[in-house]
């Protein structure tokens, strides 16, 4: 697996570390972008459709690659779900097969520690920083600029409204989402390049994962926090 051909959701995990901090500090909600960037990157290469609000799987299609054939077959064998639904059904399932992939073409290493000296505990860090240092940069560049929306190819500007939308504050924060509003509402439809019901989808499939993230924060402000 090369950089250059890392799918959405990888490359979405990889953005979850802090260059500055070195560990990955993406928040509470990075399984919701994580299968966001799975679910539009099976929906750019064909393999997902909507049908009247319904995500409807191309069936027996495949991409090759293990995260994302395993979520499209998900979509195969479950009843019809919205967009909303599929952010949140089963979605830790994709964060750890994406993980165990990172880890097993060496970007990633399991770390076990003992917390307190006591209690058995695991992490990962990240082998290849330079990858994700690279990464940073190049999704900066397509969030900030000067480069035009037209010319920003389509996966990378998928990746960049997955991580804003998300809220994977090491690479977009708050106050880049207020500035940069209007270009995220660009980026969305340039990631559907010039397909009409490419962007329709990814309107919706970006008010979902909005709508995901909305809740998930909602649910953990109601617990206090926890």
């Amino acid at each position: 697996m090369h950089f250059g051909t890392l799918s959405l959701p990888a490359k979405l995990f990889l953005l979850a570390w802090h260059p500055d901090k070195g560990r990955f500090t993406g928040g509470p909600d990075l399984h919701l972008a994580v299968r966001a960037g799975a679910l539009v990157d099976l929906a750019q290469r064909g393999l997902l459709v909507e049908s009247d609000g319904i995500v409807t799987p191309i069936v027996g299609a495949r991409t090759g690659d293990t995260v994302l054939d395993a979520l499209v077959e998900l979509v195969e064998q479950s009843r019809p779900r919205k967009w909303r639904a599929w952010m949140t059904h089963r979605s830790g399932s994709t964060l750890k097969a994406v993980r165990a992939q990172l880890a097993a073409h060496g970007y990633l290493r399991e770390v076990h520690r003992r917390v307190f000296g006591l209690f058995p505990s695991r992490c990962w860090e990240l082998e290849r920083t330079g990858y994700a240092e690279a990464l940073h940069a190049e999704a900066l560049t397509v969030l900030r600029g000067p480069q035009p929306v037209d010319e920003v190819t389509e996966r990378d500007a998928a990746l960049v409204v997955c991580a804003a939308t998300g809220k994977l504050s090491p690479v977009v924060t708050g106050k880049d989402r207020r500035r940069y509003k209007d270009r995220l509402a660009e980026l969305t439809d340039r990631s559907a390049g010039a397909s009409p019901e490419l962007r329709a989808l990814m309107r919706n499939l970006r008010k979902a994962l909005a709508s995901a993230v909305a809740s998930a924060e909602m649910a953990r402000s109601g617990s206090g926090g926890g």
